[in-house]
């Protein structure tokens, strides 16, 4: 009898583990079954009313310490992709015409990161000035600003879609360029960007 409740409660233990690690982490590609369920559920999350964009830009830049952590919320190239503990999922289409891309830029420390989690990623440089610069193929500028990353350590850009650009971000003295797509199939979370 002992080892057996032993048994159900270090299974219990490795259960509750495995789903913190998976919710506390960026999304690397893979989302849940999605299902057109209600949004009601959303109003407690103050998201109710609000279209994918909107949802996307209230929720990256919403303070760390502020963030529900019941809520995933997982930017793909067309949808925003929402869920929550308590089993309620939608998803929330993202504008035709433009593509969001998260970007992290860092001196040390990073992490990998396919599709952005508005509720859990987290990059190292929070609360910075950056400058960035994003130009096309064609090297037409398309973005030249400076911007302060939001709590998380990301920056988002709300750019074209189906563009093959490149992306330079400056601190001070580092800076660090990367090539970047908003194609059909294109990564919503950049955290190559290392500072030098």
């Amino acid at each position: 009898m002992y080892q057996r409740t032993t048994v159900r409660t270090a299974t219990a233990i490795i259960a509750a583990l495995l789903i913190a690690v998976f919710t506390a982490s960026c999304s690397t590609g893979e989302s849940p079954a999605t299902t057109d369920a209600s949004e009601n559920w959303l109003a407690d999350y103050d998201l109710d009313g609000l279209d994918g964009r909107e949802i996307t830009e209230y929720l990256d830049a919403m303070p760390v310490a502020d963030r529900p952590e019941e809520l995933i919320a997982s930017v793909e190239p067309h949808t925003l992709v929402l869920y929550d503990t308590s089993g309620n999922e939608t998803t929330v289409p993202l504008p035709e015409d433009e593509f969001y891309l998260a970007f992290a830029p860092f001196i040390e420390h990073t992490h990998d990161c396919h599709f952005h989690s508005l509720t859990t990623c987290l990059g190292e440089l929070a609360n910075e000035e950056i400058e960035i610069t994003v130009t096309d193929e064609t090297d037409a500028v398309l973005v030249d600003e400076t911007v302060r990353t939001y709590d998380n350590g990301f920056a988002g850009l709300w750019l074209p879609r189906g563009i093959e650009a490149t992306l330079t971000v400056t601190q001070g003295e580092r800076s660090a360029t990367v090539p970047i797509s908003t194609s059909e199939d294109a990564p919503t979370c950049l955290t190559t960007l290392q500072l030098t």
